[in-house]
């Protein structure tokens, strides 16, 4: 723990934040950058996200929690079709949503205070306040089955899955879609807790389907050995921030930058809830990162981080 001097430690006062009309975000968060708490977490993390981006480092991105059906599956794309996303891992449940968007059916603003008995009966899915149609899964599960009936009876990696699916998907604006052309990996480490994992094990019980669980180790950890000052920006945490961790870990390198999204806390011994701070503890994240933890809603921080960071860029 770095000590400092009485005088050291009270440079910095508070600034009050200023808001005037037609203000851009980047001048929001400029606003608040001297500001506490939430504030000046969130503006840190768009001068290390910005830092990370402009400098070249290879851009690992971990996206857990239900960031698509809450609307923020087209930041995602954009960021991999831009070239600011090298690695993507997530959930599989992520990109059930993704394949289901993909396919033009769409997930609907509901409540979080309804009758859920009343939903059921009506055939509606509920996360948290979106909704989503039950007979869609029937259009998941015809889709699906024409997808896999394409691999054949050849071993397969998880990333290689994804990779397929996305060769497969027609919308420009899919992840899956984007990351395949940009010939951006997208692992999913925990595919069979997903839709996807339940439809893919039904279709094997009649057909070949060969999936090695393990295969995408070796990519990984490749990418990691070669990276260039790797940075990680973490929404949620979860699978996906594990799996970014423990694939540095084995390498000769720590992520020099690492942003982390998240609502949980630390107190419980969770992973998703750690500080990046602890993650120096294992070697994962270095001594001299920058680095930042935003506590907040990742559907609030995300698109002003990255709207932020985006204007900053364009400008070098």
């Amino acid at each position: 723990m770095e000590h400092h001097s009485k005088e050291e430690k009270l440079q910095n006062p508070i600034r009050q934040a200023k808001i005037i009309e037609n203000m851009s975000v980047d001048d929001l968060v400029h606003a608040i950058d001297g500001c506490a708490f939430g504030a000046g977490k969130l503006a840190d993390a768009v001068d290390i996200y910005t830092e990370m981006l402009g400098g070249g480092s290879t851009s690992f991105f971990g996206l857990a929690g239900a960031m698509v059906p809450a609307g923020m599956r087209q930041i995602v794309a954009d960021l991999i079709r831009d070239g600011y996303i090298d690695v993507l891992v997530t959930t599989g449940a992520n990109m059930v949503h993704e394949i289901v968007e993909s396919m033009g059916l769409h997930h609907y603003k509901g409540c979080c205070e309804c009758d859920d008995i009343e939903l059921k009966n009506d055939e509606i899915n509920r996360i948290y306040d979106v909704y989503l149609p039950e007979p869609y899964f029937v259009d998941f599960e015809e889709k699906m089955k024409a997808i896999l009936s394409e691999i054949g009876s050849e071993t397969i990696s998880i990333r290689e899955l994804m990779t397929h699916l996305g060769n497969n998907i027609d919308d420009r604006n899919s992840i899956l879609k984007i990351a395949a052309d940009m010939n951006v990996p997208v692992y999913c480490p925990a595919i069979q807790d997903s839709m996807i994992g339940l439809q893919a094990w039904l279709y094997k019980q009649t057909r070949p389907l060969n999936v090695d669980a393990f295969a995408d180790m070796r990519e990984i950890i490749d990418i990691c050995y070669q990276a260039k000052n790797p940075g990680a920006l973490l929404i949620g945490g979860g699978v996906p921030k594990n799996y970014i961790f423990q694939s540095m870990l084995i390498s000769h390198q720590e992520f020099e930058y690492a942003i982390q999204l998240t609502m949980d806390t630390p107190e419980t011994g969770g992973l998703s809830g750690a500080t990046l701070d602890e993650a120096r503890s294992w070697g994962k994240v270095s001594e001299t990162a920058r680095s930042v933890t935003v506590h907040s809603d990742a559907t609030i921080t995300l698109p002003i981080l990255v709207a932020a960071a985006r204007s900053r860029l364009a400008k070098m």
